[in-house]
């Protein structure tokens, strides 16, 4: 019984055995198998780490201001008979808007001027009769002055009559008429909107703190909405000598071109101050950038010998880099990279170190510093 319970046992232990030698001989096989085969490359995007100058600016939100703006109201009140303007309408200075009704000024301006006739007539033989010694001093007095007081009335009607014709006061665009032919205004009704839209005013706030680098002259440069694909230039004309004990921030005011008044009052804008010094930066595309919590890095190109057949490849080294500020499609490196370095520019989340890659730029994306996408 022991004889059988030891050859049985013998024969599991020789079985078992056969088993491991067999797994771990096809486990080695697997693995030299792996050591000599080769991973094929990574193929990616790459560019060369180039110095550059980027001008330095100093950005803020503005809005924009006519050079001359103003509500054309009625001085008097009256009755509207003649409307020379539409709405939108482009006018120059002195233009006639509006008449209102003159019937009864001008028939009181016939009236003074024929008064003011018969003064001046009887003045003029009051003299004639005083160079004679024919009438008294004061008879000649009581003339002028009633020659005057006839000339005053006809000038106080004739400037009653001209306050009843609204003129323009610049040339300029005018807004919405709001008023109708016919209808009865009263002193201070609004008429219609007047602006002057080229050159217009872009007011901006300005840190305390950017104060000492601003300069009358500087130049501007503006962004509106209206049009996303066109930059407004201009140039600084004031800065408020007082700062807001609120925001701690000085307003500013920049005179801009408009020639073909894409741009209008009350538009919001974005504004860049234009620096004349300039800054010495090393600028990557920031698709090249891996953002992570523990730092952000970039994949570095390097030339290695293969361990294998002595070829050289490209691999990849991750590298913990510190940016600074962005403009558009680029960021600037602070510290981490140094000129010349190649690195990879899409797709950094799918690499690794140590991982062979080919380089092809034909489907490189396109980089700028100042990009403006169609559908932004």
């Amino acid at each position: 019984m022991i004889r059988i319970i030891l050859i049985t046992t013998l024969a599991v232990v020789i079985l078992i055995g056969s088993i491991v030698y067999t797994k771990l001989t096809q486990f080695a096989a697997m693995e030299e198998a792996a050591e000599s085969m080769q991973q094929s490359p990574e193929t990616v995007t790459a560019m060369t780490v180039e110095p550059a100058l980027w001008e330095q600016t100093i950005p803020a939100i503005g809005t924009l201001e006519p050079v001359q703006g103003v509500t054309l109201s009625a001085e008097v009140g009256g009755r509207v008979t003649a409307i020379g303007f539409e709405s939108g309408a482009t006018v120059d200075v002195g233009d006639v808007l509006l008449q209102l009704d003159t019937a009864s000024e001008e028939a009181q301006l016939a009236s003074a001027e024929a008064s003011a006739a018969l003064a001046k007539a009887d003045l003029a033989r009051t003299r004639t009769l005083g160079e004679r010694k024919l009438a008294a001093r004061d008879a000649l007095d009581s003339a002028e002055a009633r020659a005057k007081e006839t000339l005053a009335q006809v000038g106080n009607i004739r400037a009653l009559i001209a306050r009843k014709t609204v003129r323009a006061p610049f040339s300029g665009r005018l807004g919405l008429r709001l008023v109708n032919l016919g209808e009865i205004v009263r002193e201070g009704d609004p008429i219609v909107s007047l602006q002057t839209l080229d050159p217009i005013y872009v007011d901006f706030s300005i840190p305390q703190g950017q104060l000492g680098r601003l300069r009358q002259g500087m130049q501007v440069r503006v962004l509106a909405d209206a049009a996303p694909e066109k930059i407004f230039t201009g140039a600084i004309v004031a800065v408020n000598p007082e700062v807001d004990v609120i925001t701690r921030c000085v307003r500013v005011r920049a005179q801009v071109a408009n020639p073909d008044e894409q741009l209008y009052a009350g538009m919001f804008a974005r504004v860049e101050v234009v620096l004349p010094e300039r800054q010495s930066v090393l600028p990557i595309v920031a698709t090249a950038v891996l953002y992570a919590p523990y730092g952000d890095s970039v994949f570095v190109i390097e030339e290695k010998e293969n361990a294998h057949g002595g070829k050289t490849e490209q691999v990849l080294r991750q590298q913990f880099v510190r940016l600074g500020q962005a403009r558009g499609d680029y960021i600037d490196v602070v510290d981490g990279l140094k000129a010349g370095d190649q690195l990879v520019t899409s797709g950094v989340f799918k690499l690794r170190t140590g991982m062979q890659v080919e380089i092809d730029n034909r489907l490189a994306p396109r980089a700028s510093l100042t990009p403006s996408p169609r559908d932004s």
